[in-house]
C-alpha cells in the first residue's frame, strides 16, 4: 500500500511505464497526463528499466540499519535484570 502523499499508487506507476515503453509517449506528457513531476517519472522509469515489475513496488521506509542500536548483549542483561526483579 502507498503511503498517503504518494500521487502514484502501485497500478498509476505501472499505466506510467506503459505510456512511455508500449504507447511511445514522452516521459514528460506521461508525467503530466500521470499528475506527476517529470522528475518523479524518470524515477519510475529508471527503477522500472533496472529492477523489472519489482521496482514499481511500494518500498519499505525503515531505515536499513541502525547505528545507534543497543548491543545485544546489553539488552539481554537488561531482560534478565527485569525479569529476576519482576519488572514489566
Amino acid at each position: 500500500m502507498s503511503h498517503r502523499n504518494a500521487r502514484l499508487n502501485v497500478r498509476g506507476r505501472q499505466l506510467l511505464i506503459e505510456r512511455v515503453y508500449e504507447q511511445g509517449w514522452a516521459v514528460a506528457h506521461a508525467a503530466k497526463a500521470q499528475g506527476v513531476s517529470r522528475q518523479c517519472a524518470h524515477r519510475w522509469v529508471r527503477r522500472f528499466r533496472d529492477e523489472g515489475e519489482a521496482g514499481l513496488q511500494d518500498r519499505s521506509s525503515r531505515p536499513h540499519r541502525s547505528p545507534r542500536q543497543t548491543p545485544i548483549e546489553v539488552e539481554e542483561q537488561i531482560v534478565l535484570t527485569r525479569r529476576e526483579e519482576r519488572r514489566g
